[in-house]
């Protein structure tokens, strides 16, 4: 009976096996899976640490998915006035909305409610932090330059979506800080002329604070922003695989795939390895570090404003640039107050973004470049561009700084008003000492790079040579060092032709101007006859 049990069970391994093959074959010839999996298991993934930073957005994204689905089952998105009966002694029986109740519930009652709320809440920094990040490697190295420059697009509006998930999401507890900070987007929407009043009430359902504002924000956090959110994310993977990873130069390659690994097996298994590292990253900060603590701040009421309290970091430049703006803006016009002082950071925000999300195309107008770029940049080596980043994030910085002037007079004992003033030469004036600094140092860099190719790096050995003289000697750079310090192109301004009349429209001479801006100061790169020139003096 044992000899015919062990002749048996091949034959059902057997009629299983073939049951599966016959399955997978369903599959793939409806499907054709196969393919995608080959076609995309070969694609080469760059292994620079830089590009780690895209996929800490996207593990991110994946951890605010799994944690805001389980909140989900125990928030109440109401502001129906209700009497707190929950464990927090400290507020029971007060009277709050029902959104407020069910999140103290959360973070009390729920089994691991509060962690994951933290987890939820530090994922979502996470995922604008890294986002960011993610998008000045791509600035600062040219990797935005044809034909990525709707990746860039795509990946700067994910930004400015990240940014209002985390708002609204920030704002979905009805306590006192968030409450706060609807009121002043609520101030910002009313300062606009002739429309802002009719906004207000479409947003908020009627007069602040509404009546239904919390609905309508969970509405937005947890259905319209996502869906947007992964539809872009899916565009932006679908073009990287259609465009391939950018990749830094590699000594006698042109080829930009050229080091890294295949997605299967060693990536994939690399990035499932990472996507739990960052998984648990998370988990170590949700479970230390306590993060908006509404236990403290009470239900919202607008008489109790606190002083200190801050909106989350990403949010803090829109706040910076009211604070900076001088009083006494206003006037009335036509029946209607005009605020300056809301319409101008207004302003000066949405051309920033606007300058940021299409400085591709203004780039490549500038610098006449219309060739396809796999290769990335050192910042160094393109100097103007470095500088105009550095100016951004200066600018910005002086912002987001100035949504805490008050912190900052009260901690370091200074007055408010020195505070504004300081933070207001350096929004004003800090960006083009950034823009020169960056530049010079830029310069410096290339310069440096050039005497190391030409003459090779300061070894630390003195020798003395027979007339006595003491000098120290070089040691040459090898191949692949000196191909990184001269593998990048020499760009010229742009050479303006008059047309077949003779003439130069206004909107040539101003692209020529802006090509010799660009491109005036720069270092030319070491070309092959002075390597052998200078080799040949030192042999």
């Amino acid at each position: 009976m044992s000899t015919t049990t062990t002749a048996a069970q091949p034959a059902v391994n057997t009629k299983s096996g073939g049951f599966t093959a016959a399955a997978a074959n369903y599959l793939d010839e409806r499907t054709s899976v196969s393919t995608v999996v080959k076609e995309l298991g070969r694609k080469i993934f760059p292994d620079h640490w830089s590009f780690l930073l895209g996929e800490v957005a996207l593990y991110s994204f994946v951890v605010i998915l799994l944690s805001g689905s389980f909140l989900t089952f125990f928030f109440q998105a109401s502001m129906a006035e209700v009497v707190y009966d929950g464990s927090y002694v400290p507020l029971k029986g007060i009277d709050m909305s029902a959104a407020m109740s069910s999140t103290l519930d959360i973070s009390f009652d729920v089994r691991g409610g509060l962690l994951m709320r933290q987890v939820h809440h530090w994922a979502a920094l996470m995922f604008v932090a890294s986002i960011g990040l993610h998008m000045l490697r791509i600035f600062f190295t040219g990797a935005f330059r044809k034909p990525r420059e709707l990746n860039w697009v795509i990946g700067f509006v994910l930004f400015i979506l990240a940014m209002a998930e985390g708002f609204t999401g920030y704002s979905l507890p009805d306590d006192l800080l968030s409450g706060n900070g609807l009121r002043i987007i609520d101030g910002m929407v009313k300062g606009i002329p002739l429309v802002g009043t009719w906004i207000s009430f479409l947003l908020f359902g009627g007069e602040f604070p509404g009546n239904d504002i919390v609905g309508r924000l969970y509405t937005l956090h947890i259905l319209l922003l996502p869906a947007i959110v992964v539809a872009l994310i899916a565009m932006h993977l679908l073009f990287v695989v259609v465009h391939k990873h950018t990749q830094y130069p590699a000594a006698g390659h042109t080829n930009q795939n050229v080091v890294g690994y295949p997605v299967m097996p060693v990536y994939a298994a690399k990035a499932g390895g990472f996507f739990f590292i960052v998984f648990g990253v998370i988990m170590l900060i949700a479970s230390l570090v306590t993060i908006n603590p509404i236990w403290n701040y009470g239900p919202y009421d607008p008489s109790p404003v606190s002083a200190g309290t801050q909106p989350d970091w990403y949010i803090g430049f829109a706040d910076g640039a009211l604070r900076l703006i001088p009083p006494h803006l206003e006037f009335v016009w036509l029946n209607h107050t005009w605020s300056f002082n809301i319409l101008i950071p207004l302003g000066v925000i949405g051309v920033f973004i606007l300058l940021v999300m299409v400085y591709p195309f203004i780039e490549a107008w500038i610098t006449g470049d219309k060739r396809e770029h796999h290769l990335l940049d050192r910042p160094r080596n393109a100097a103007t561009r470095t500088a105009i980043g550095a100016a951004g994030v200066w600018f910005y910085a002086s912002l987001w700084a100035s949504a805490a002037s008050d912190l900052i007079a009260t901690h370091f004992h200074l007055s408010m008003e020195g505070v504004i003033h300081a933070l207001q030469i350096s929004a004003v004036l800090g960006p083009f000492a950034a823009y020169f600094i960056a530049k010079r140092v830029c310069l410096a860099l290339q310069k440096k790079d050039r005497e190391i190719v030409l003459h090779g790096f300061e070894s630390g050995r003195i020798v003395r040579l027979p007339g006595g003289e003491y000098i120290e000697v070089h040691q040459p750079v090898s191949e692949y060092e000196r191909w990184k310090l001269v593998s990048y192109p020499d760009f010229k301004p742009l050479m303006i032709r008059p047309d077949a009349r003779g003439r130069i429209s206004t909107g040539q001479k101003v692209r020529a101007g802006l090509s010799r801006w660009f491109f005036e100061d720069r270092i030319a790169p070491v070309t092959r006859t002075e390597i052998e020139r200078a080799h040949g003096g030192h042999h």
